[in-house]
């Protein structure tokens, strides 16, 4: 399993950019939350956020609260101009996250409107977020959809919520991209490691990798008939 390891700063005078995609509902809000804690707190980080997440309200409402705890920028966007002149704001920083709306696989328009935003910003680094609650199917269909906005790395959240982790093996074999992190639980900023592939290789060898016939319907109703 190709392990990307933990989001470095460039040494060249500018942010590194990073976006969080991914569906609706798989963490990414309190993710990016986890990450700049981690990298203001502990590494000592000048970080910026930015949320384009302008459809919900509360998930605004969540990092707003999160950045006044740890002290970071917040820009909140609503078109891709709006994000061109965000971060020209943010350049001083060492890390810009970029928040982005939940997509429903299937949602054409919104995926497009999202590689808009996407284009403008360059990122450095585009992290697919999925949740490992959800059925293979579910990840999939996600992984297929979100691959036309561009992914080089892939987060799992929601590891103690799991119905199984052989899941995660063949969704990595199958987009053939980076592992970067995993989430364990609601905590900021403790629920998040750095993803490696023994990590999941013991995971898969403590649970047989496999899925009750029960959890496995509950996986598959999860998954956004959209």
């Amino acid at each position: 399993i190709p392990a990307g390891g933990e989001i470095a700063p460039i040494r060249c005078g500018r942010p590194k950019v990073v976006a969080l995609v991914g569906p609706t509902g798989v963490g990414k809000t309190t993710t990016i939350a986890k990450l700049a804690a981690r990298f203001k707190l502990r590494e000592n980080r000048r970080v910026g956020l930015v949320t384009i997440d302008t459809y919900s309200i509360a998930a605004v409402d969540q990092l707003r609260t999160y950045a006044e705890i740890i002290d970071v920028p917040l820009e909140v966007v609503v078109t891709p101009d709006e994000l061109a002149d965000a971060l020209v704001r943010l350049g001083a920083c060492d890390i810009v996250l970029i928040d982005t709306a939940g997509r429903g696989p299937n949602d054409a328009i919104r995926l497009t409107e999202l590689k808009r935003f996407l284009d403008v910003a360059k990122p450095d680094e585009t992290h697919l977020v999925l949740a490992c609650n959800s059925s293979q199917t579910c990840l999939l269909q996600a992984v297929e959809q979100f691959s036309r906005v561009g992914v080089d790395r892939v987060a799992f959240t929601k590891l103690d919520e799991a119905v199984g982790f052989g899941v995660l093996l063949n969704v990595l074999r199958r987009i053939d991209k980076k592992l970067s992190y995993l989430t364990t639980g609601q905590d900021v900023p403790d629920d998040i490691e750095v993803g490696q592939g023994q990590r999941i290789a013991d995971l898969i060898l403590s649970s047989g990798g496999m899925v009750s016939g029960q959890a496995r319907t509950r996986a598959e109703n999860r998954c956004d008939p959209s």
